[in-house]
């Protein structure tokens, strides 16, 4: 576990600065907080479990990866086997070795947790198989999977992350060709911008998307917005099929007086830019006050302790166990250093041109459940906040009677639940532009369901374009 440095070296800094600690002690705030396992501890680890048959950690993954099966292959040596296991089933299974909350998933279903509340690391196992995988890839030029023959066929997605890569992994694999279309410079999706850096540090991101693109038969656009630089009509009419994966760009606003006020940012662009920027140029407050309960307020407001914040703190509007972040996550948090204050609903920010102080309403559940005010109001000094309330779909493009737009149900693209196809024919959907919980690991489900629905669509007569 890396450490937090005290800011306190720096006293004479102003409220919101960059570079509030020595880059060294930067770059150890924001190293790899779970470094892999050895050889010699993944053999230990993979001892530990009973692989068992019917396993529940398998049930338990919405990939599902064979899990007893690739952990026997460690424990056999077998380190390239266990890897293209875990790749078949998921190809972001990297990714996944690092971000998943396994607490909810594979480990929590672990055998060894009911008998021992000790489960088999189940994650930092797949991290050191497919780690192993991508570093002989990217050393020897070749690739595990190998492209079917040409088809003829060619599918559009849009978005680049992991719900389209592994619809376009999957499609390539069939023979099919892949235009991926993408509204920021580099692709990754939210691996690449949303993720807190410590969770995926250097440049892992980058490094697991050329591995999926070097299958071959993948075209990459980047800098193409859905509704700016391309709509849906043009896109049917020159593919065969479509698969939107362009998870939910819009932000929700707190809708509260003095919200325009500087220095009162979106939580996700303040991780982007974190990811993107060296440390040393990402400009922090002392006292920040994040407000949201779900995995992006724990990921910005342990960032901006890192980054030197004297005092964070997380603000939501119920209790610990409505929040949605995870258990581990709000431990995570809490181990951290950040504060926590709960059944606190913001009601103004105040200050003159920039943030000073956010004022709270104190909040309860009455007897139907109902979140209700109390009448008491408390402040909190703040010269920077950062709003985790939640995301959107980001704007839809314009309606075209020659290709009408996907039925939109609570905010989400409906889809059938096994194709993932739209309203739409030929029109496919997955990842956090759906229904479902938005997570990585079912994004990359998404992608699969989607790519089989697609290549069943074309299976059954659709008739070629372009």
């Amino acid at each position: 576990m890396s450490t937090i440095i005290s800011p306190d070296i720096c006293p004479a800094m102003p409220d919101v600065a960059a570079a509030r600690l020595p880059p060294a002690l930067l770059i150890a705030n924001f190293a790899d907080v779970h470094p892999p396992l050895s050889l010699d501890q993944s053999a230990i680890e993979a001892a530990r479990c009973y692989f068992c048959h019917d396993a529940p950690c398998v049930a338990a993954c919405p990939t599902a990866i064979d899990i007893p099966g690739f952990i026997r292959a460690i424990a056999s040596g077998n380190l390239a086997g266990a890897g293209q296991r875990i790749l078949s089933a998921n190809i972001l299974g990297g990714t996944c070795a690092r971000v998943c909350p396994t607490d909810s998933l594979c480990q929590g279903a672990c055998v060894r947790r009911t008998q021992q509340n000790q489960p088999v690391a189940i994650g930092a196992l797949q991290r050191v198989a497919t780690d192993h995988v991508l570093a002989r890839a990217q050393a020897t030029g070749s690739h595990p999977f190998t492209r079917a023959a040409p088809s003829g066929r060619r599918i559009a997605v849009v978005g680049a992350g992991p719900a389209g890569l592994a619809c376009a992994h999957t499609l390539s694999r069939a023979g099919h060709e892949v235009t991926i279309f993408d509204a920021k410079p580099k692709p990754g999706g939210l691996n690449e911008y949303g993720i807190a850096a410590y969770k995926m540090a250097d440049d892992f991101a980058a490094r697991e998307v050329a591995f999926i693109l070097g299958i071959g038969g993948i075209t990459l656009h980047p800098g193409q917005t859905l509704g700016d630089d391309l709509d849906l009509a043009s896109l049917r009419d020159e593919f065969d099929a479509v698969f939107l994966a362009i998870g939910q760009a819009g932000v929700n606003a707190l809708t509260i007086p003095g919200e325009t006020r500087a220095n009162v940012l979106n939580a996700v662009d303040f991780i982007a830019d974190l990811r993107q920027a060296e440390l040393s140029r990402v400009a922090i407050g002392r006292r920040v006050v994040v407000i949201g309960g779900g995995n992006t307020a724990i990921d910005a407001a342990t960032q901006a302790l890192r980054l030197g914040a004297d005092l964070v703190t997380i603000a939501y509007r119920r209790g610990r166990t409505e929040m949605s972040a995870t258990g581990d996550e709000q431990t995570w948090a809490l181990t951290n250093g950040v504060a926590l204050r709960l059944w606190s609903a913001p009601v103004a920010i105040e200050g003159d041109e920039a943030v000073r102080a956010v004022r709270f309403a104190r909040t309860r559940l009455d007897t139907d459940g109902q979140l209700k005010l109390t009448g008491e109001h408390f402040t909190l000094e703040a010269d920077m906040v950062l709003k985790a309330v939640g995301q959107t779909l980001a704007k839809h493009p314009p309606q075209m009677d020659a290709c009408p737009l996907p039925q939109i149900v609570g905010g989400r693209i409906a889809v059938d639940p096994l194709t993932r196809e739209t309203s739409v024919p030929g029109i496919f959907a997955g990842g956090d532009c759906i229904a479902g919980a938005d997570l990585t690991v079912q994004a990359v489900e998404d992608g699969k369901r989607a790519a089989a629905g697609i290549i069943g669509f074309l299976a059954a007569g659709a008739t070629p374009h372009g």
